[in-house]
């Protein structure tokens, strides 16, 4: 056999095998968004400065961070990722040390291990986290979570650190919030 052939032949293994790992690396590497000290790049799950992140995580449903004023007010930034739903709320933190948001009747609490969703009627849904950047803290409400057809749909709520009467709505879902994907 000639050194072309083998080189050649060589080149399409090598070739092959690439393909194959990056085909199996892209949808992880797109699926899992940037993040820094703030949260989630490009994302209503973010902190904007002077607030800082004291938690972000994401789920394979959403992605939120705990933000945290100057003055020690806490902030909720949440965004559902099937639809771009947003929830900006403000927050407080659980003698257990977890995050506590509450609107229209819904609590959304965010430990190390989990976000859960509950109203009066007990828990709506539980997403494991993925990942986390944060404090551990003790483990998530327990409950038995509903069907995914009772997930509430997110509403839209002004920052509390800048006006905390005003109901104006959020811009449109940020290209990070949009895609539906798990990661």
């Amino acid at each position: 056999m000639s050194t072309y052939l083998r080189c050649t032949r060589r080149a399409a293994v090598i070739a092959v095998a690439c393909s194959a790992l990056f085909a199996i690396g892209a949808p992880l590497a797109a699926a899992d968004p940037a993040t820094d000290a703030l949260g989630f790049v490009n994302s209503t799950a973010r902190c904007a400065a002077p607030n800082t992140a004291v938690a972000f995580g994401s789920t394979a449903e959403s992605r939120v961070a705990i933000c945290k004023s100057p003055a020690g007010q806490y902030g909720y930034h949440g965004v559902r990722v099937s639809d771009g739903a947003k929830l900006v709320a403000s927050a407080s933190v659980s003698a257990d040390g977890s995050f506590v948001a509450k609107q229209d009747g819904v609590t959304y609490t965010v430990t190390s291990s989990a976000l859960v969703v509950s109203d009066s009627s007990g828990v709506i849904r539980r997403e494991p986290m993925v990942s986390f950047h944060g404090p551990k803290t003790a483990q998530a409400p327990a409950g038995s979570p509903q069907t995914p057809a009772a997930k509430p749909q997110a509403p839209a709520a002004s920052p509390t650190s800048t006006a905390p009467s005003s109901t104006a709505p959020l811009p449109p879902p940020l290209p990070a919030e949009i895609g539906g994907g798990k990661h």
